[in-house]
């Protein structure tokens, strides 16, 4: 009489490591996210802009945007620039495009001395057209 072996099936076993995969596939979407995202939010210049009930945008044909940050920093065009090199840069405006209007962009915590300085920096570029940009007052 021949014995055979009885052969029992167990339970699969619970599988001890973690998955890594799909983990790996979030993480290499959300890289991709941050990479074309922080270009973005790097680019732009923080400011508080003073509010005004008589703030309407406007459209100028040629302009130049100068910003004064809470620093003090000057930007023309997104560009960080020192005092010399501004006053060059509106220089060189000047003389391709007399009639360019200089739209300041300043914080409103910088002192008025710092946007006076600006300006006559622009004045003696032979820039005479300025625009100040504001935000328009928060409706009640």
């Amino acid at each position: 009489m021949a014995f055979g072996r009885l052969e029992r099936h167990s339970a699969p076993q619970p599988i001890s490591e973690i998955n890594m995969t799909p983990l790996i596939d979030v993480m290499l979407v959300l890289v991709v996210i941050f990479i074309l995202t922080a270009p973005l939010l790097a680019h732009s210049i923080r400011l508080e802009l003073p509010r005004t009930e008589g703030a309407v945008p406007g459209t100028a044909p040629q302009s130049v945007m100068v910003v004064l940050n809470k620093a003090g920093l000057v930007f023309v065009d997104d560009q960080p620039l020192a005092a010399a090199a501004l006053a060059e840069k509106l220089r060189a405006v000047a003389a391709t495009q007399p009639d360019t209007e200089v739209q300041l962009r300043a914080d409103a915590s910088v002192p008025y001395g710092r946007v006076v300085e600006v300006m006559g920096q622009a004045h003696q570029a032979g820039l005479r057209r300025i625009g100040f940009v504001a935000e328009p007052a928060a409706q009640p």
